[in-house]
């Protein structure tokens, strides 16, 4: 009986796996380390074949494991977006992949937006032309690699990949191709004009696909090398932000997903297209759905560096009570009031992505005096990451969209504390999952959903469980309400002086 699904995901630092059933259960779960790759300031590349000896690993390990390989109905493969894998014409990579986060094309970004314009780039892309996108690395990798530039057959995206390896086929999953910046996002379809841009041939492009398009199933040497079936069906798969976004139960017109991840993630559900220059868009995994989102540079290793630099104290208070040093500070953050006594912290640490999109921008805090202490600055801290939140809510308030429900993921939403503000400042109740399998889950139900074993998409709710909403606290929203005004003004203010501390993030390689 074919009645299990895997999925896996290509994350930043974990290759993660899990085994589901049709009834709602997760049978397994395994992860594999991958390493980032930063050679240059501003560099951010990983290693494909790492990404592929990992998956090869992972589904050897599940059909070792007891589980019949005969009830495994289809695979999905889910990781970053949009990062860039560049093959040769025999299938192997030609150079380490480039990260959607990796800041080396600054002058190539403004280069490319005097050329074709920022408001041509929108009105087909629904985007900006901005670090992310492909044409700023492949006119840097023409500069600075022809090589690698010359010998491209294929460029995927992270999961593209790993699926061209379990199937041959070359196919990419339609929300790498919206992301890459070479989509017309009115046809649905490569855009001649942006992939002149980008110097890139269709020819070198695979077809798109949907998230639960069944595009192949497993080829006999990668059942021989992982003990599955040859031609077990392999889905699409699905960026890891609307993935894990979708596991939220995020699929209603009008849900807003925070993550609390290393960096802040923000994925707006709607019934209908509407675009925002200062925001990216997405597909859905529900068809006909997207999301508008945002993506803030730091969140939860905002938090790390302030651990690793200011409380190697508190780091080993926490563990001789066999605590986590975050839950310890969070405790004493707490005895702080609403507004941490007058500290407002910008949070702009790597520079700010969305919604100002500006990489001089730097972390700063206002308003420190002699009677403040390090529990008053990390509940500012917290405080601006759900400012970071707020100012995409302004965004989405802007352009009539309204917000009707609040979710909360990631590592950081285990925060009662945070959870809390974020209430408070968003002025909203806010649910966090207790229980969230993460990108692998989105993975796995693409695959259950593109081969028949799930009928609905509404059938991850059986998987996930969500928490009583933190409910916002009046009282804390009169001041929150004042210090996210002084976070807001203070920016415009300082933003023509952030250009002389230093020269941009993204130039300095």
């Amino acid at each position: 009986m074919k009645d299990l699904a895997i999925g896996i995901d290509i994350g930043t630092t974990l290759t993660k796996g899990v085994v589901i059933d049709a009834a709602g259960k997760i049978l397994a779960e395994a992860g594999r380390e991958a390493t980032l790759i930063s050679r240059h300031p501003g560099w951010a590349e990983e290693e494909p074949e790492q990404w592929w000896q990992n998956v090869l690993e992972l589904l050897k390990e599940f059909a070792s494991s007891g589980l019949d390989p005969d009830r495994i109905a289809a695979i999905g493969v889910s990781g970053m977006v949009p990062a860039m894998v560049m093959i040769d014409a025999e299938g192997s990579p030609i150079r380490p992949s480039i990260q959607q986060n990796d800041a080396r094309a600054g002058a190539e970004v403004e280069e490319l937006a005097e050329r074709f314009g920022q408001d041509a780039f929108f009105a087909q892309t629904g985007g900006s032309i901005n670090q992310q996108v492909v044409a700023p690395k492949m006119r840097w990798l023409e500069k600075h690699e022809p090589d690698a530039v010359a010998n491209l057959a294929t460029l995927f995206g992270s999961y593209d990949f790993i699926n061209y390896r379990l199937t041959g086929e070359r196919t990419v999953e339609h929300n790498w191709a919206l992301e890459s910046g070479l989509l017309d996002v009115q046809t649905g379809d490569w855009s001649t004009d942006l992939l002149s841009l980008a110097g890139v041939h269709r020819h070198q492009l695979g077809r798109i696909v949907d998230s639960s398009e069944v595009i192949g199933g497993l080829t006999e040497q990668v059942a021989k090398e992982t003990g599955l079936l040859a031609g077990t069906p392999v889905v699409g798969g699905a960026a890891d932000h609307v993935a894990s976004a979708y596991v939220t139960t995020a699929y209603a017109d009008g849900d807003l997903v925070v993550k609390f991840g290393g960096a802040g993630d923000i994925l707006y559900s709607q019934a209908n297209l509407v675009t925002d220059p200062r925001l990216f868009i997405d597909y859905h995994m529900v068809p006909g759905l997207t999301y508008l989102n945002g993506c803030m540079a730091t969140s939860g290793s905002l938090l790390k560096w302030f651990v690793q630099n200011f409380a190697s104290d508190a780091t080993a208070a926490a563990e001789s009570e066999g605590r986590n040093v975050y839950a310890w500070l969070d405790d004493r953050a707490a005895s702080i009031p609403a507004g941490s006594d007058g500290v407002v912290v910008l949070p702009y640490f790597l520079g700010e992505k969305t919604p100002l999109h500006d990489p001089n921008a730097r972390g700063t805090i206002l308003g420190l005096a002699l009677h403040h202490n390090r529990n008053h600055l990390y509940r500012a801290l917290l405080e601006a990451v759900a400012f970071g939140f707020q100012h995409h809510v302004d965004v989405l308030n802007e352009r009539g969209l309204p917000v009707t429900r609040v979710l909360a993921a990631d590592g950081g939403a285990a925060s009662d504390l945070w959870m809390q503000i974020t209430a408070d400042v968003l002025n909203r109740p806010v649910q966090r999952l207790d229980r969230h399998p993460g990108s692998s889950l989105g993975a796995a139900m693409a695959a259950g959903i593109g081969v028949g074993l799930f009928d609905n998409w509404s059938e991850v709710e059986r998987f996930v469980e969500l928490s009583d909403a933190f409910e916002p606290i009046p009282a804390h929203v009169d001041v929150l309400n004042r210090n996210y005004g002084v976070y807001r003004e203070t920016y415009e203010r300082l933003k023509d002086l952030y250009p002389q501390l230093s020269t941009p993030l993204e130039e300095s390689a």
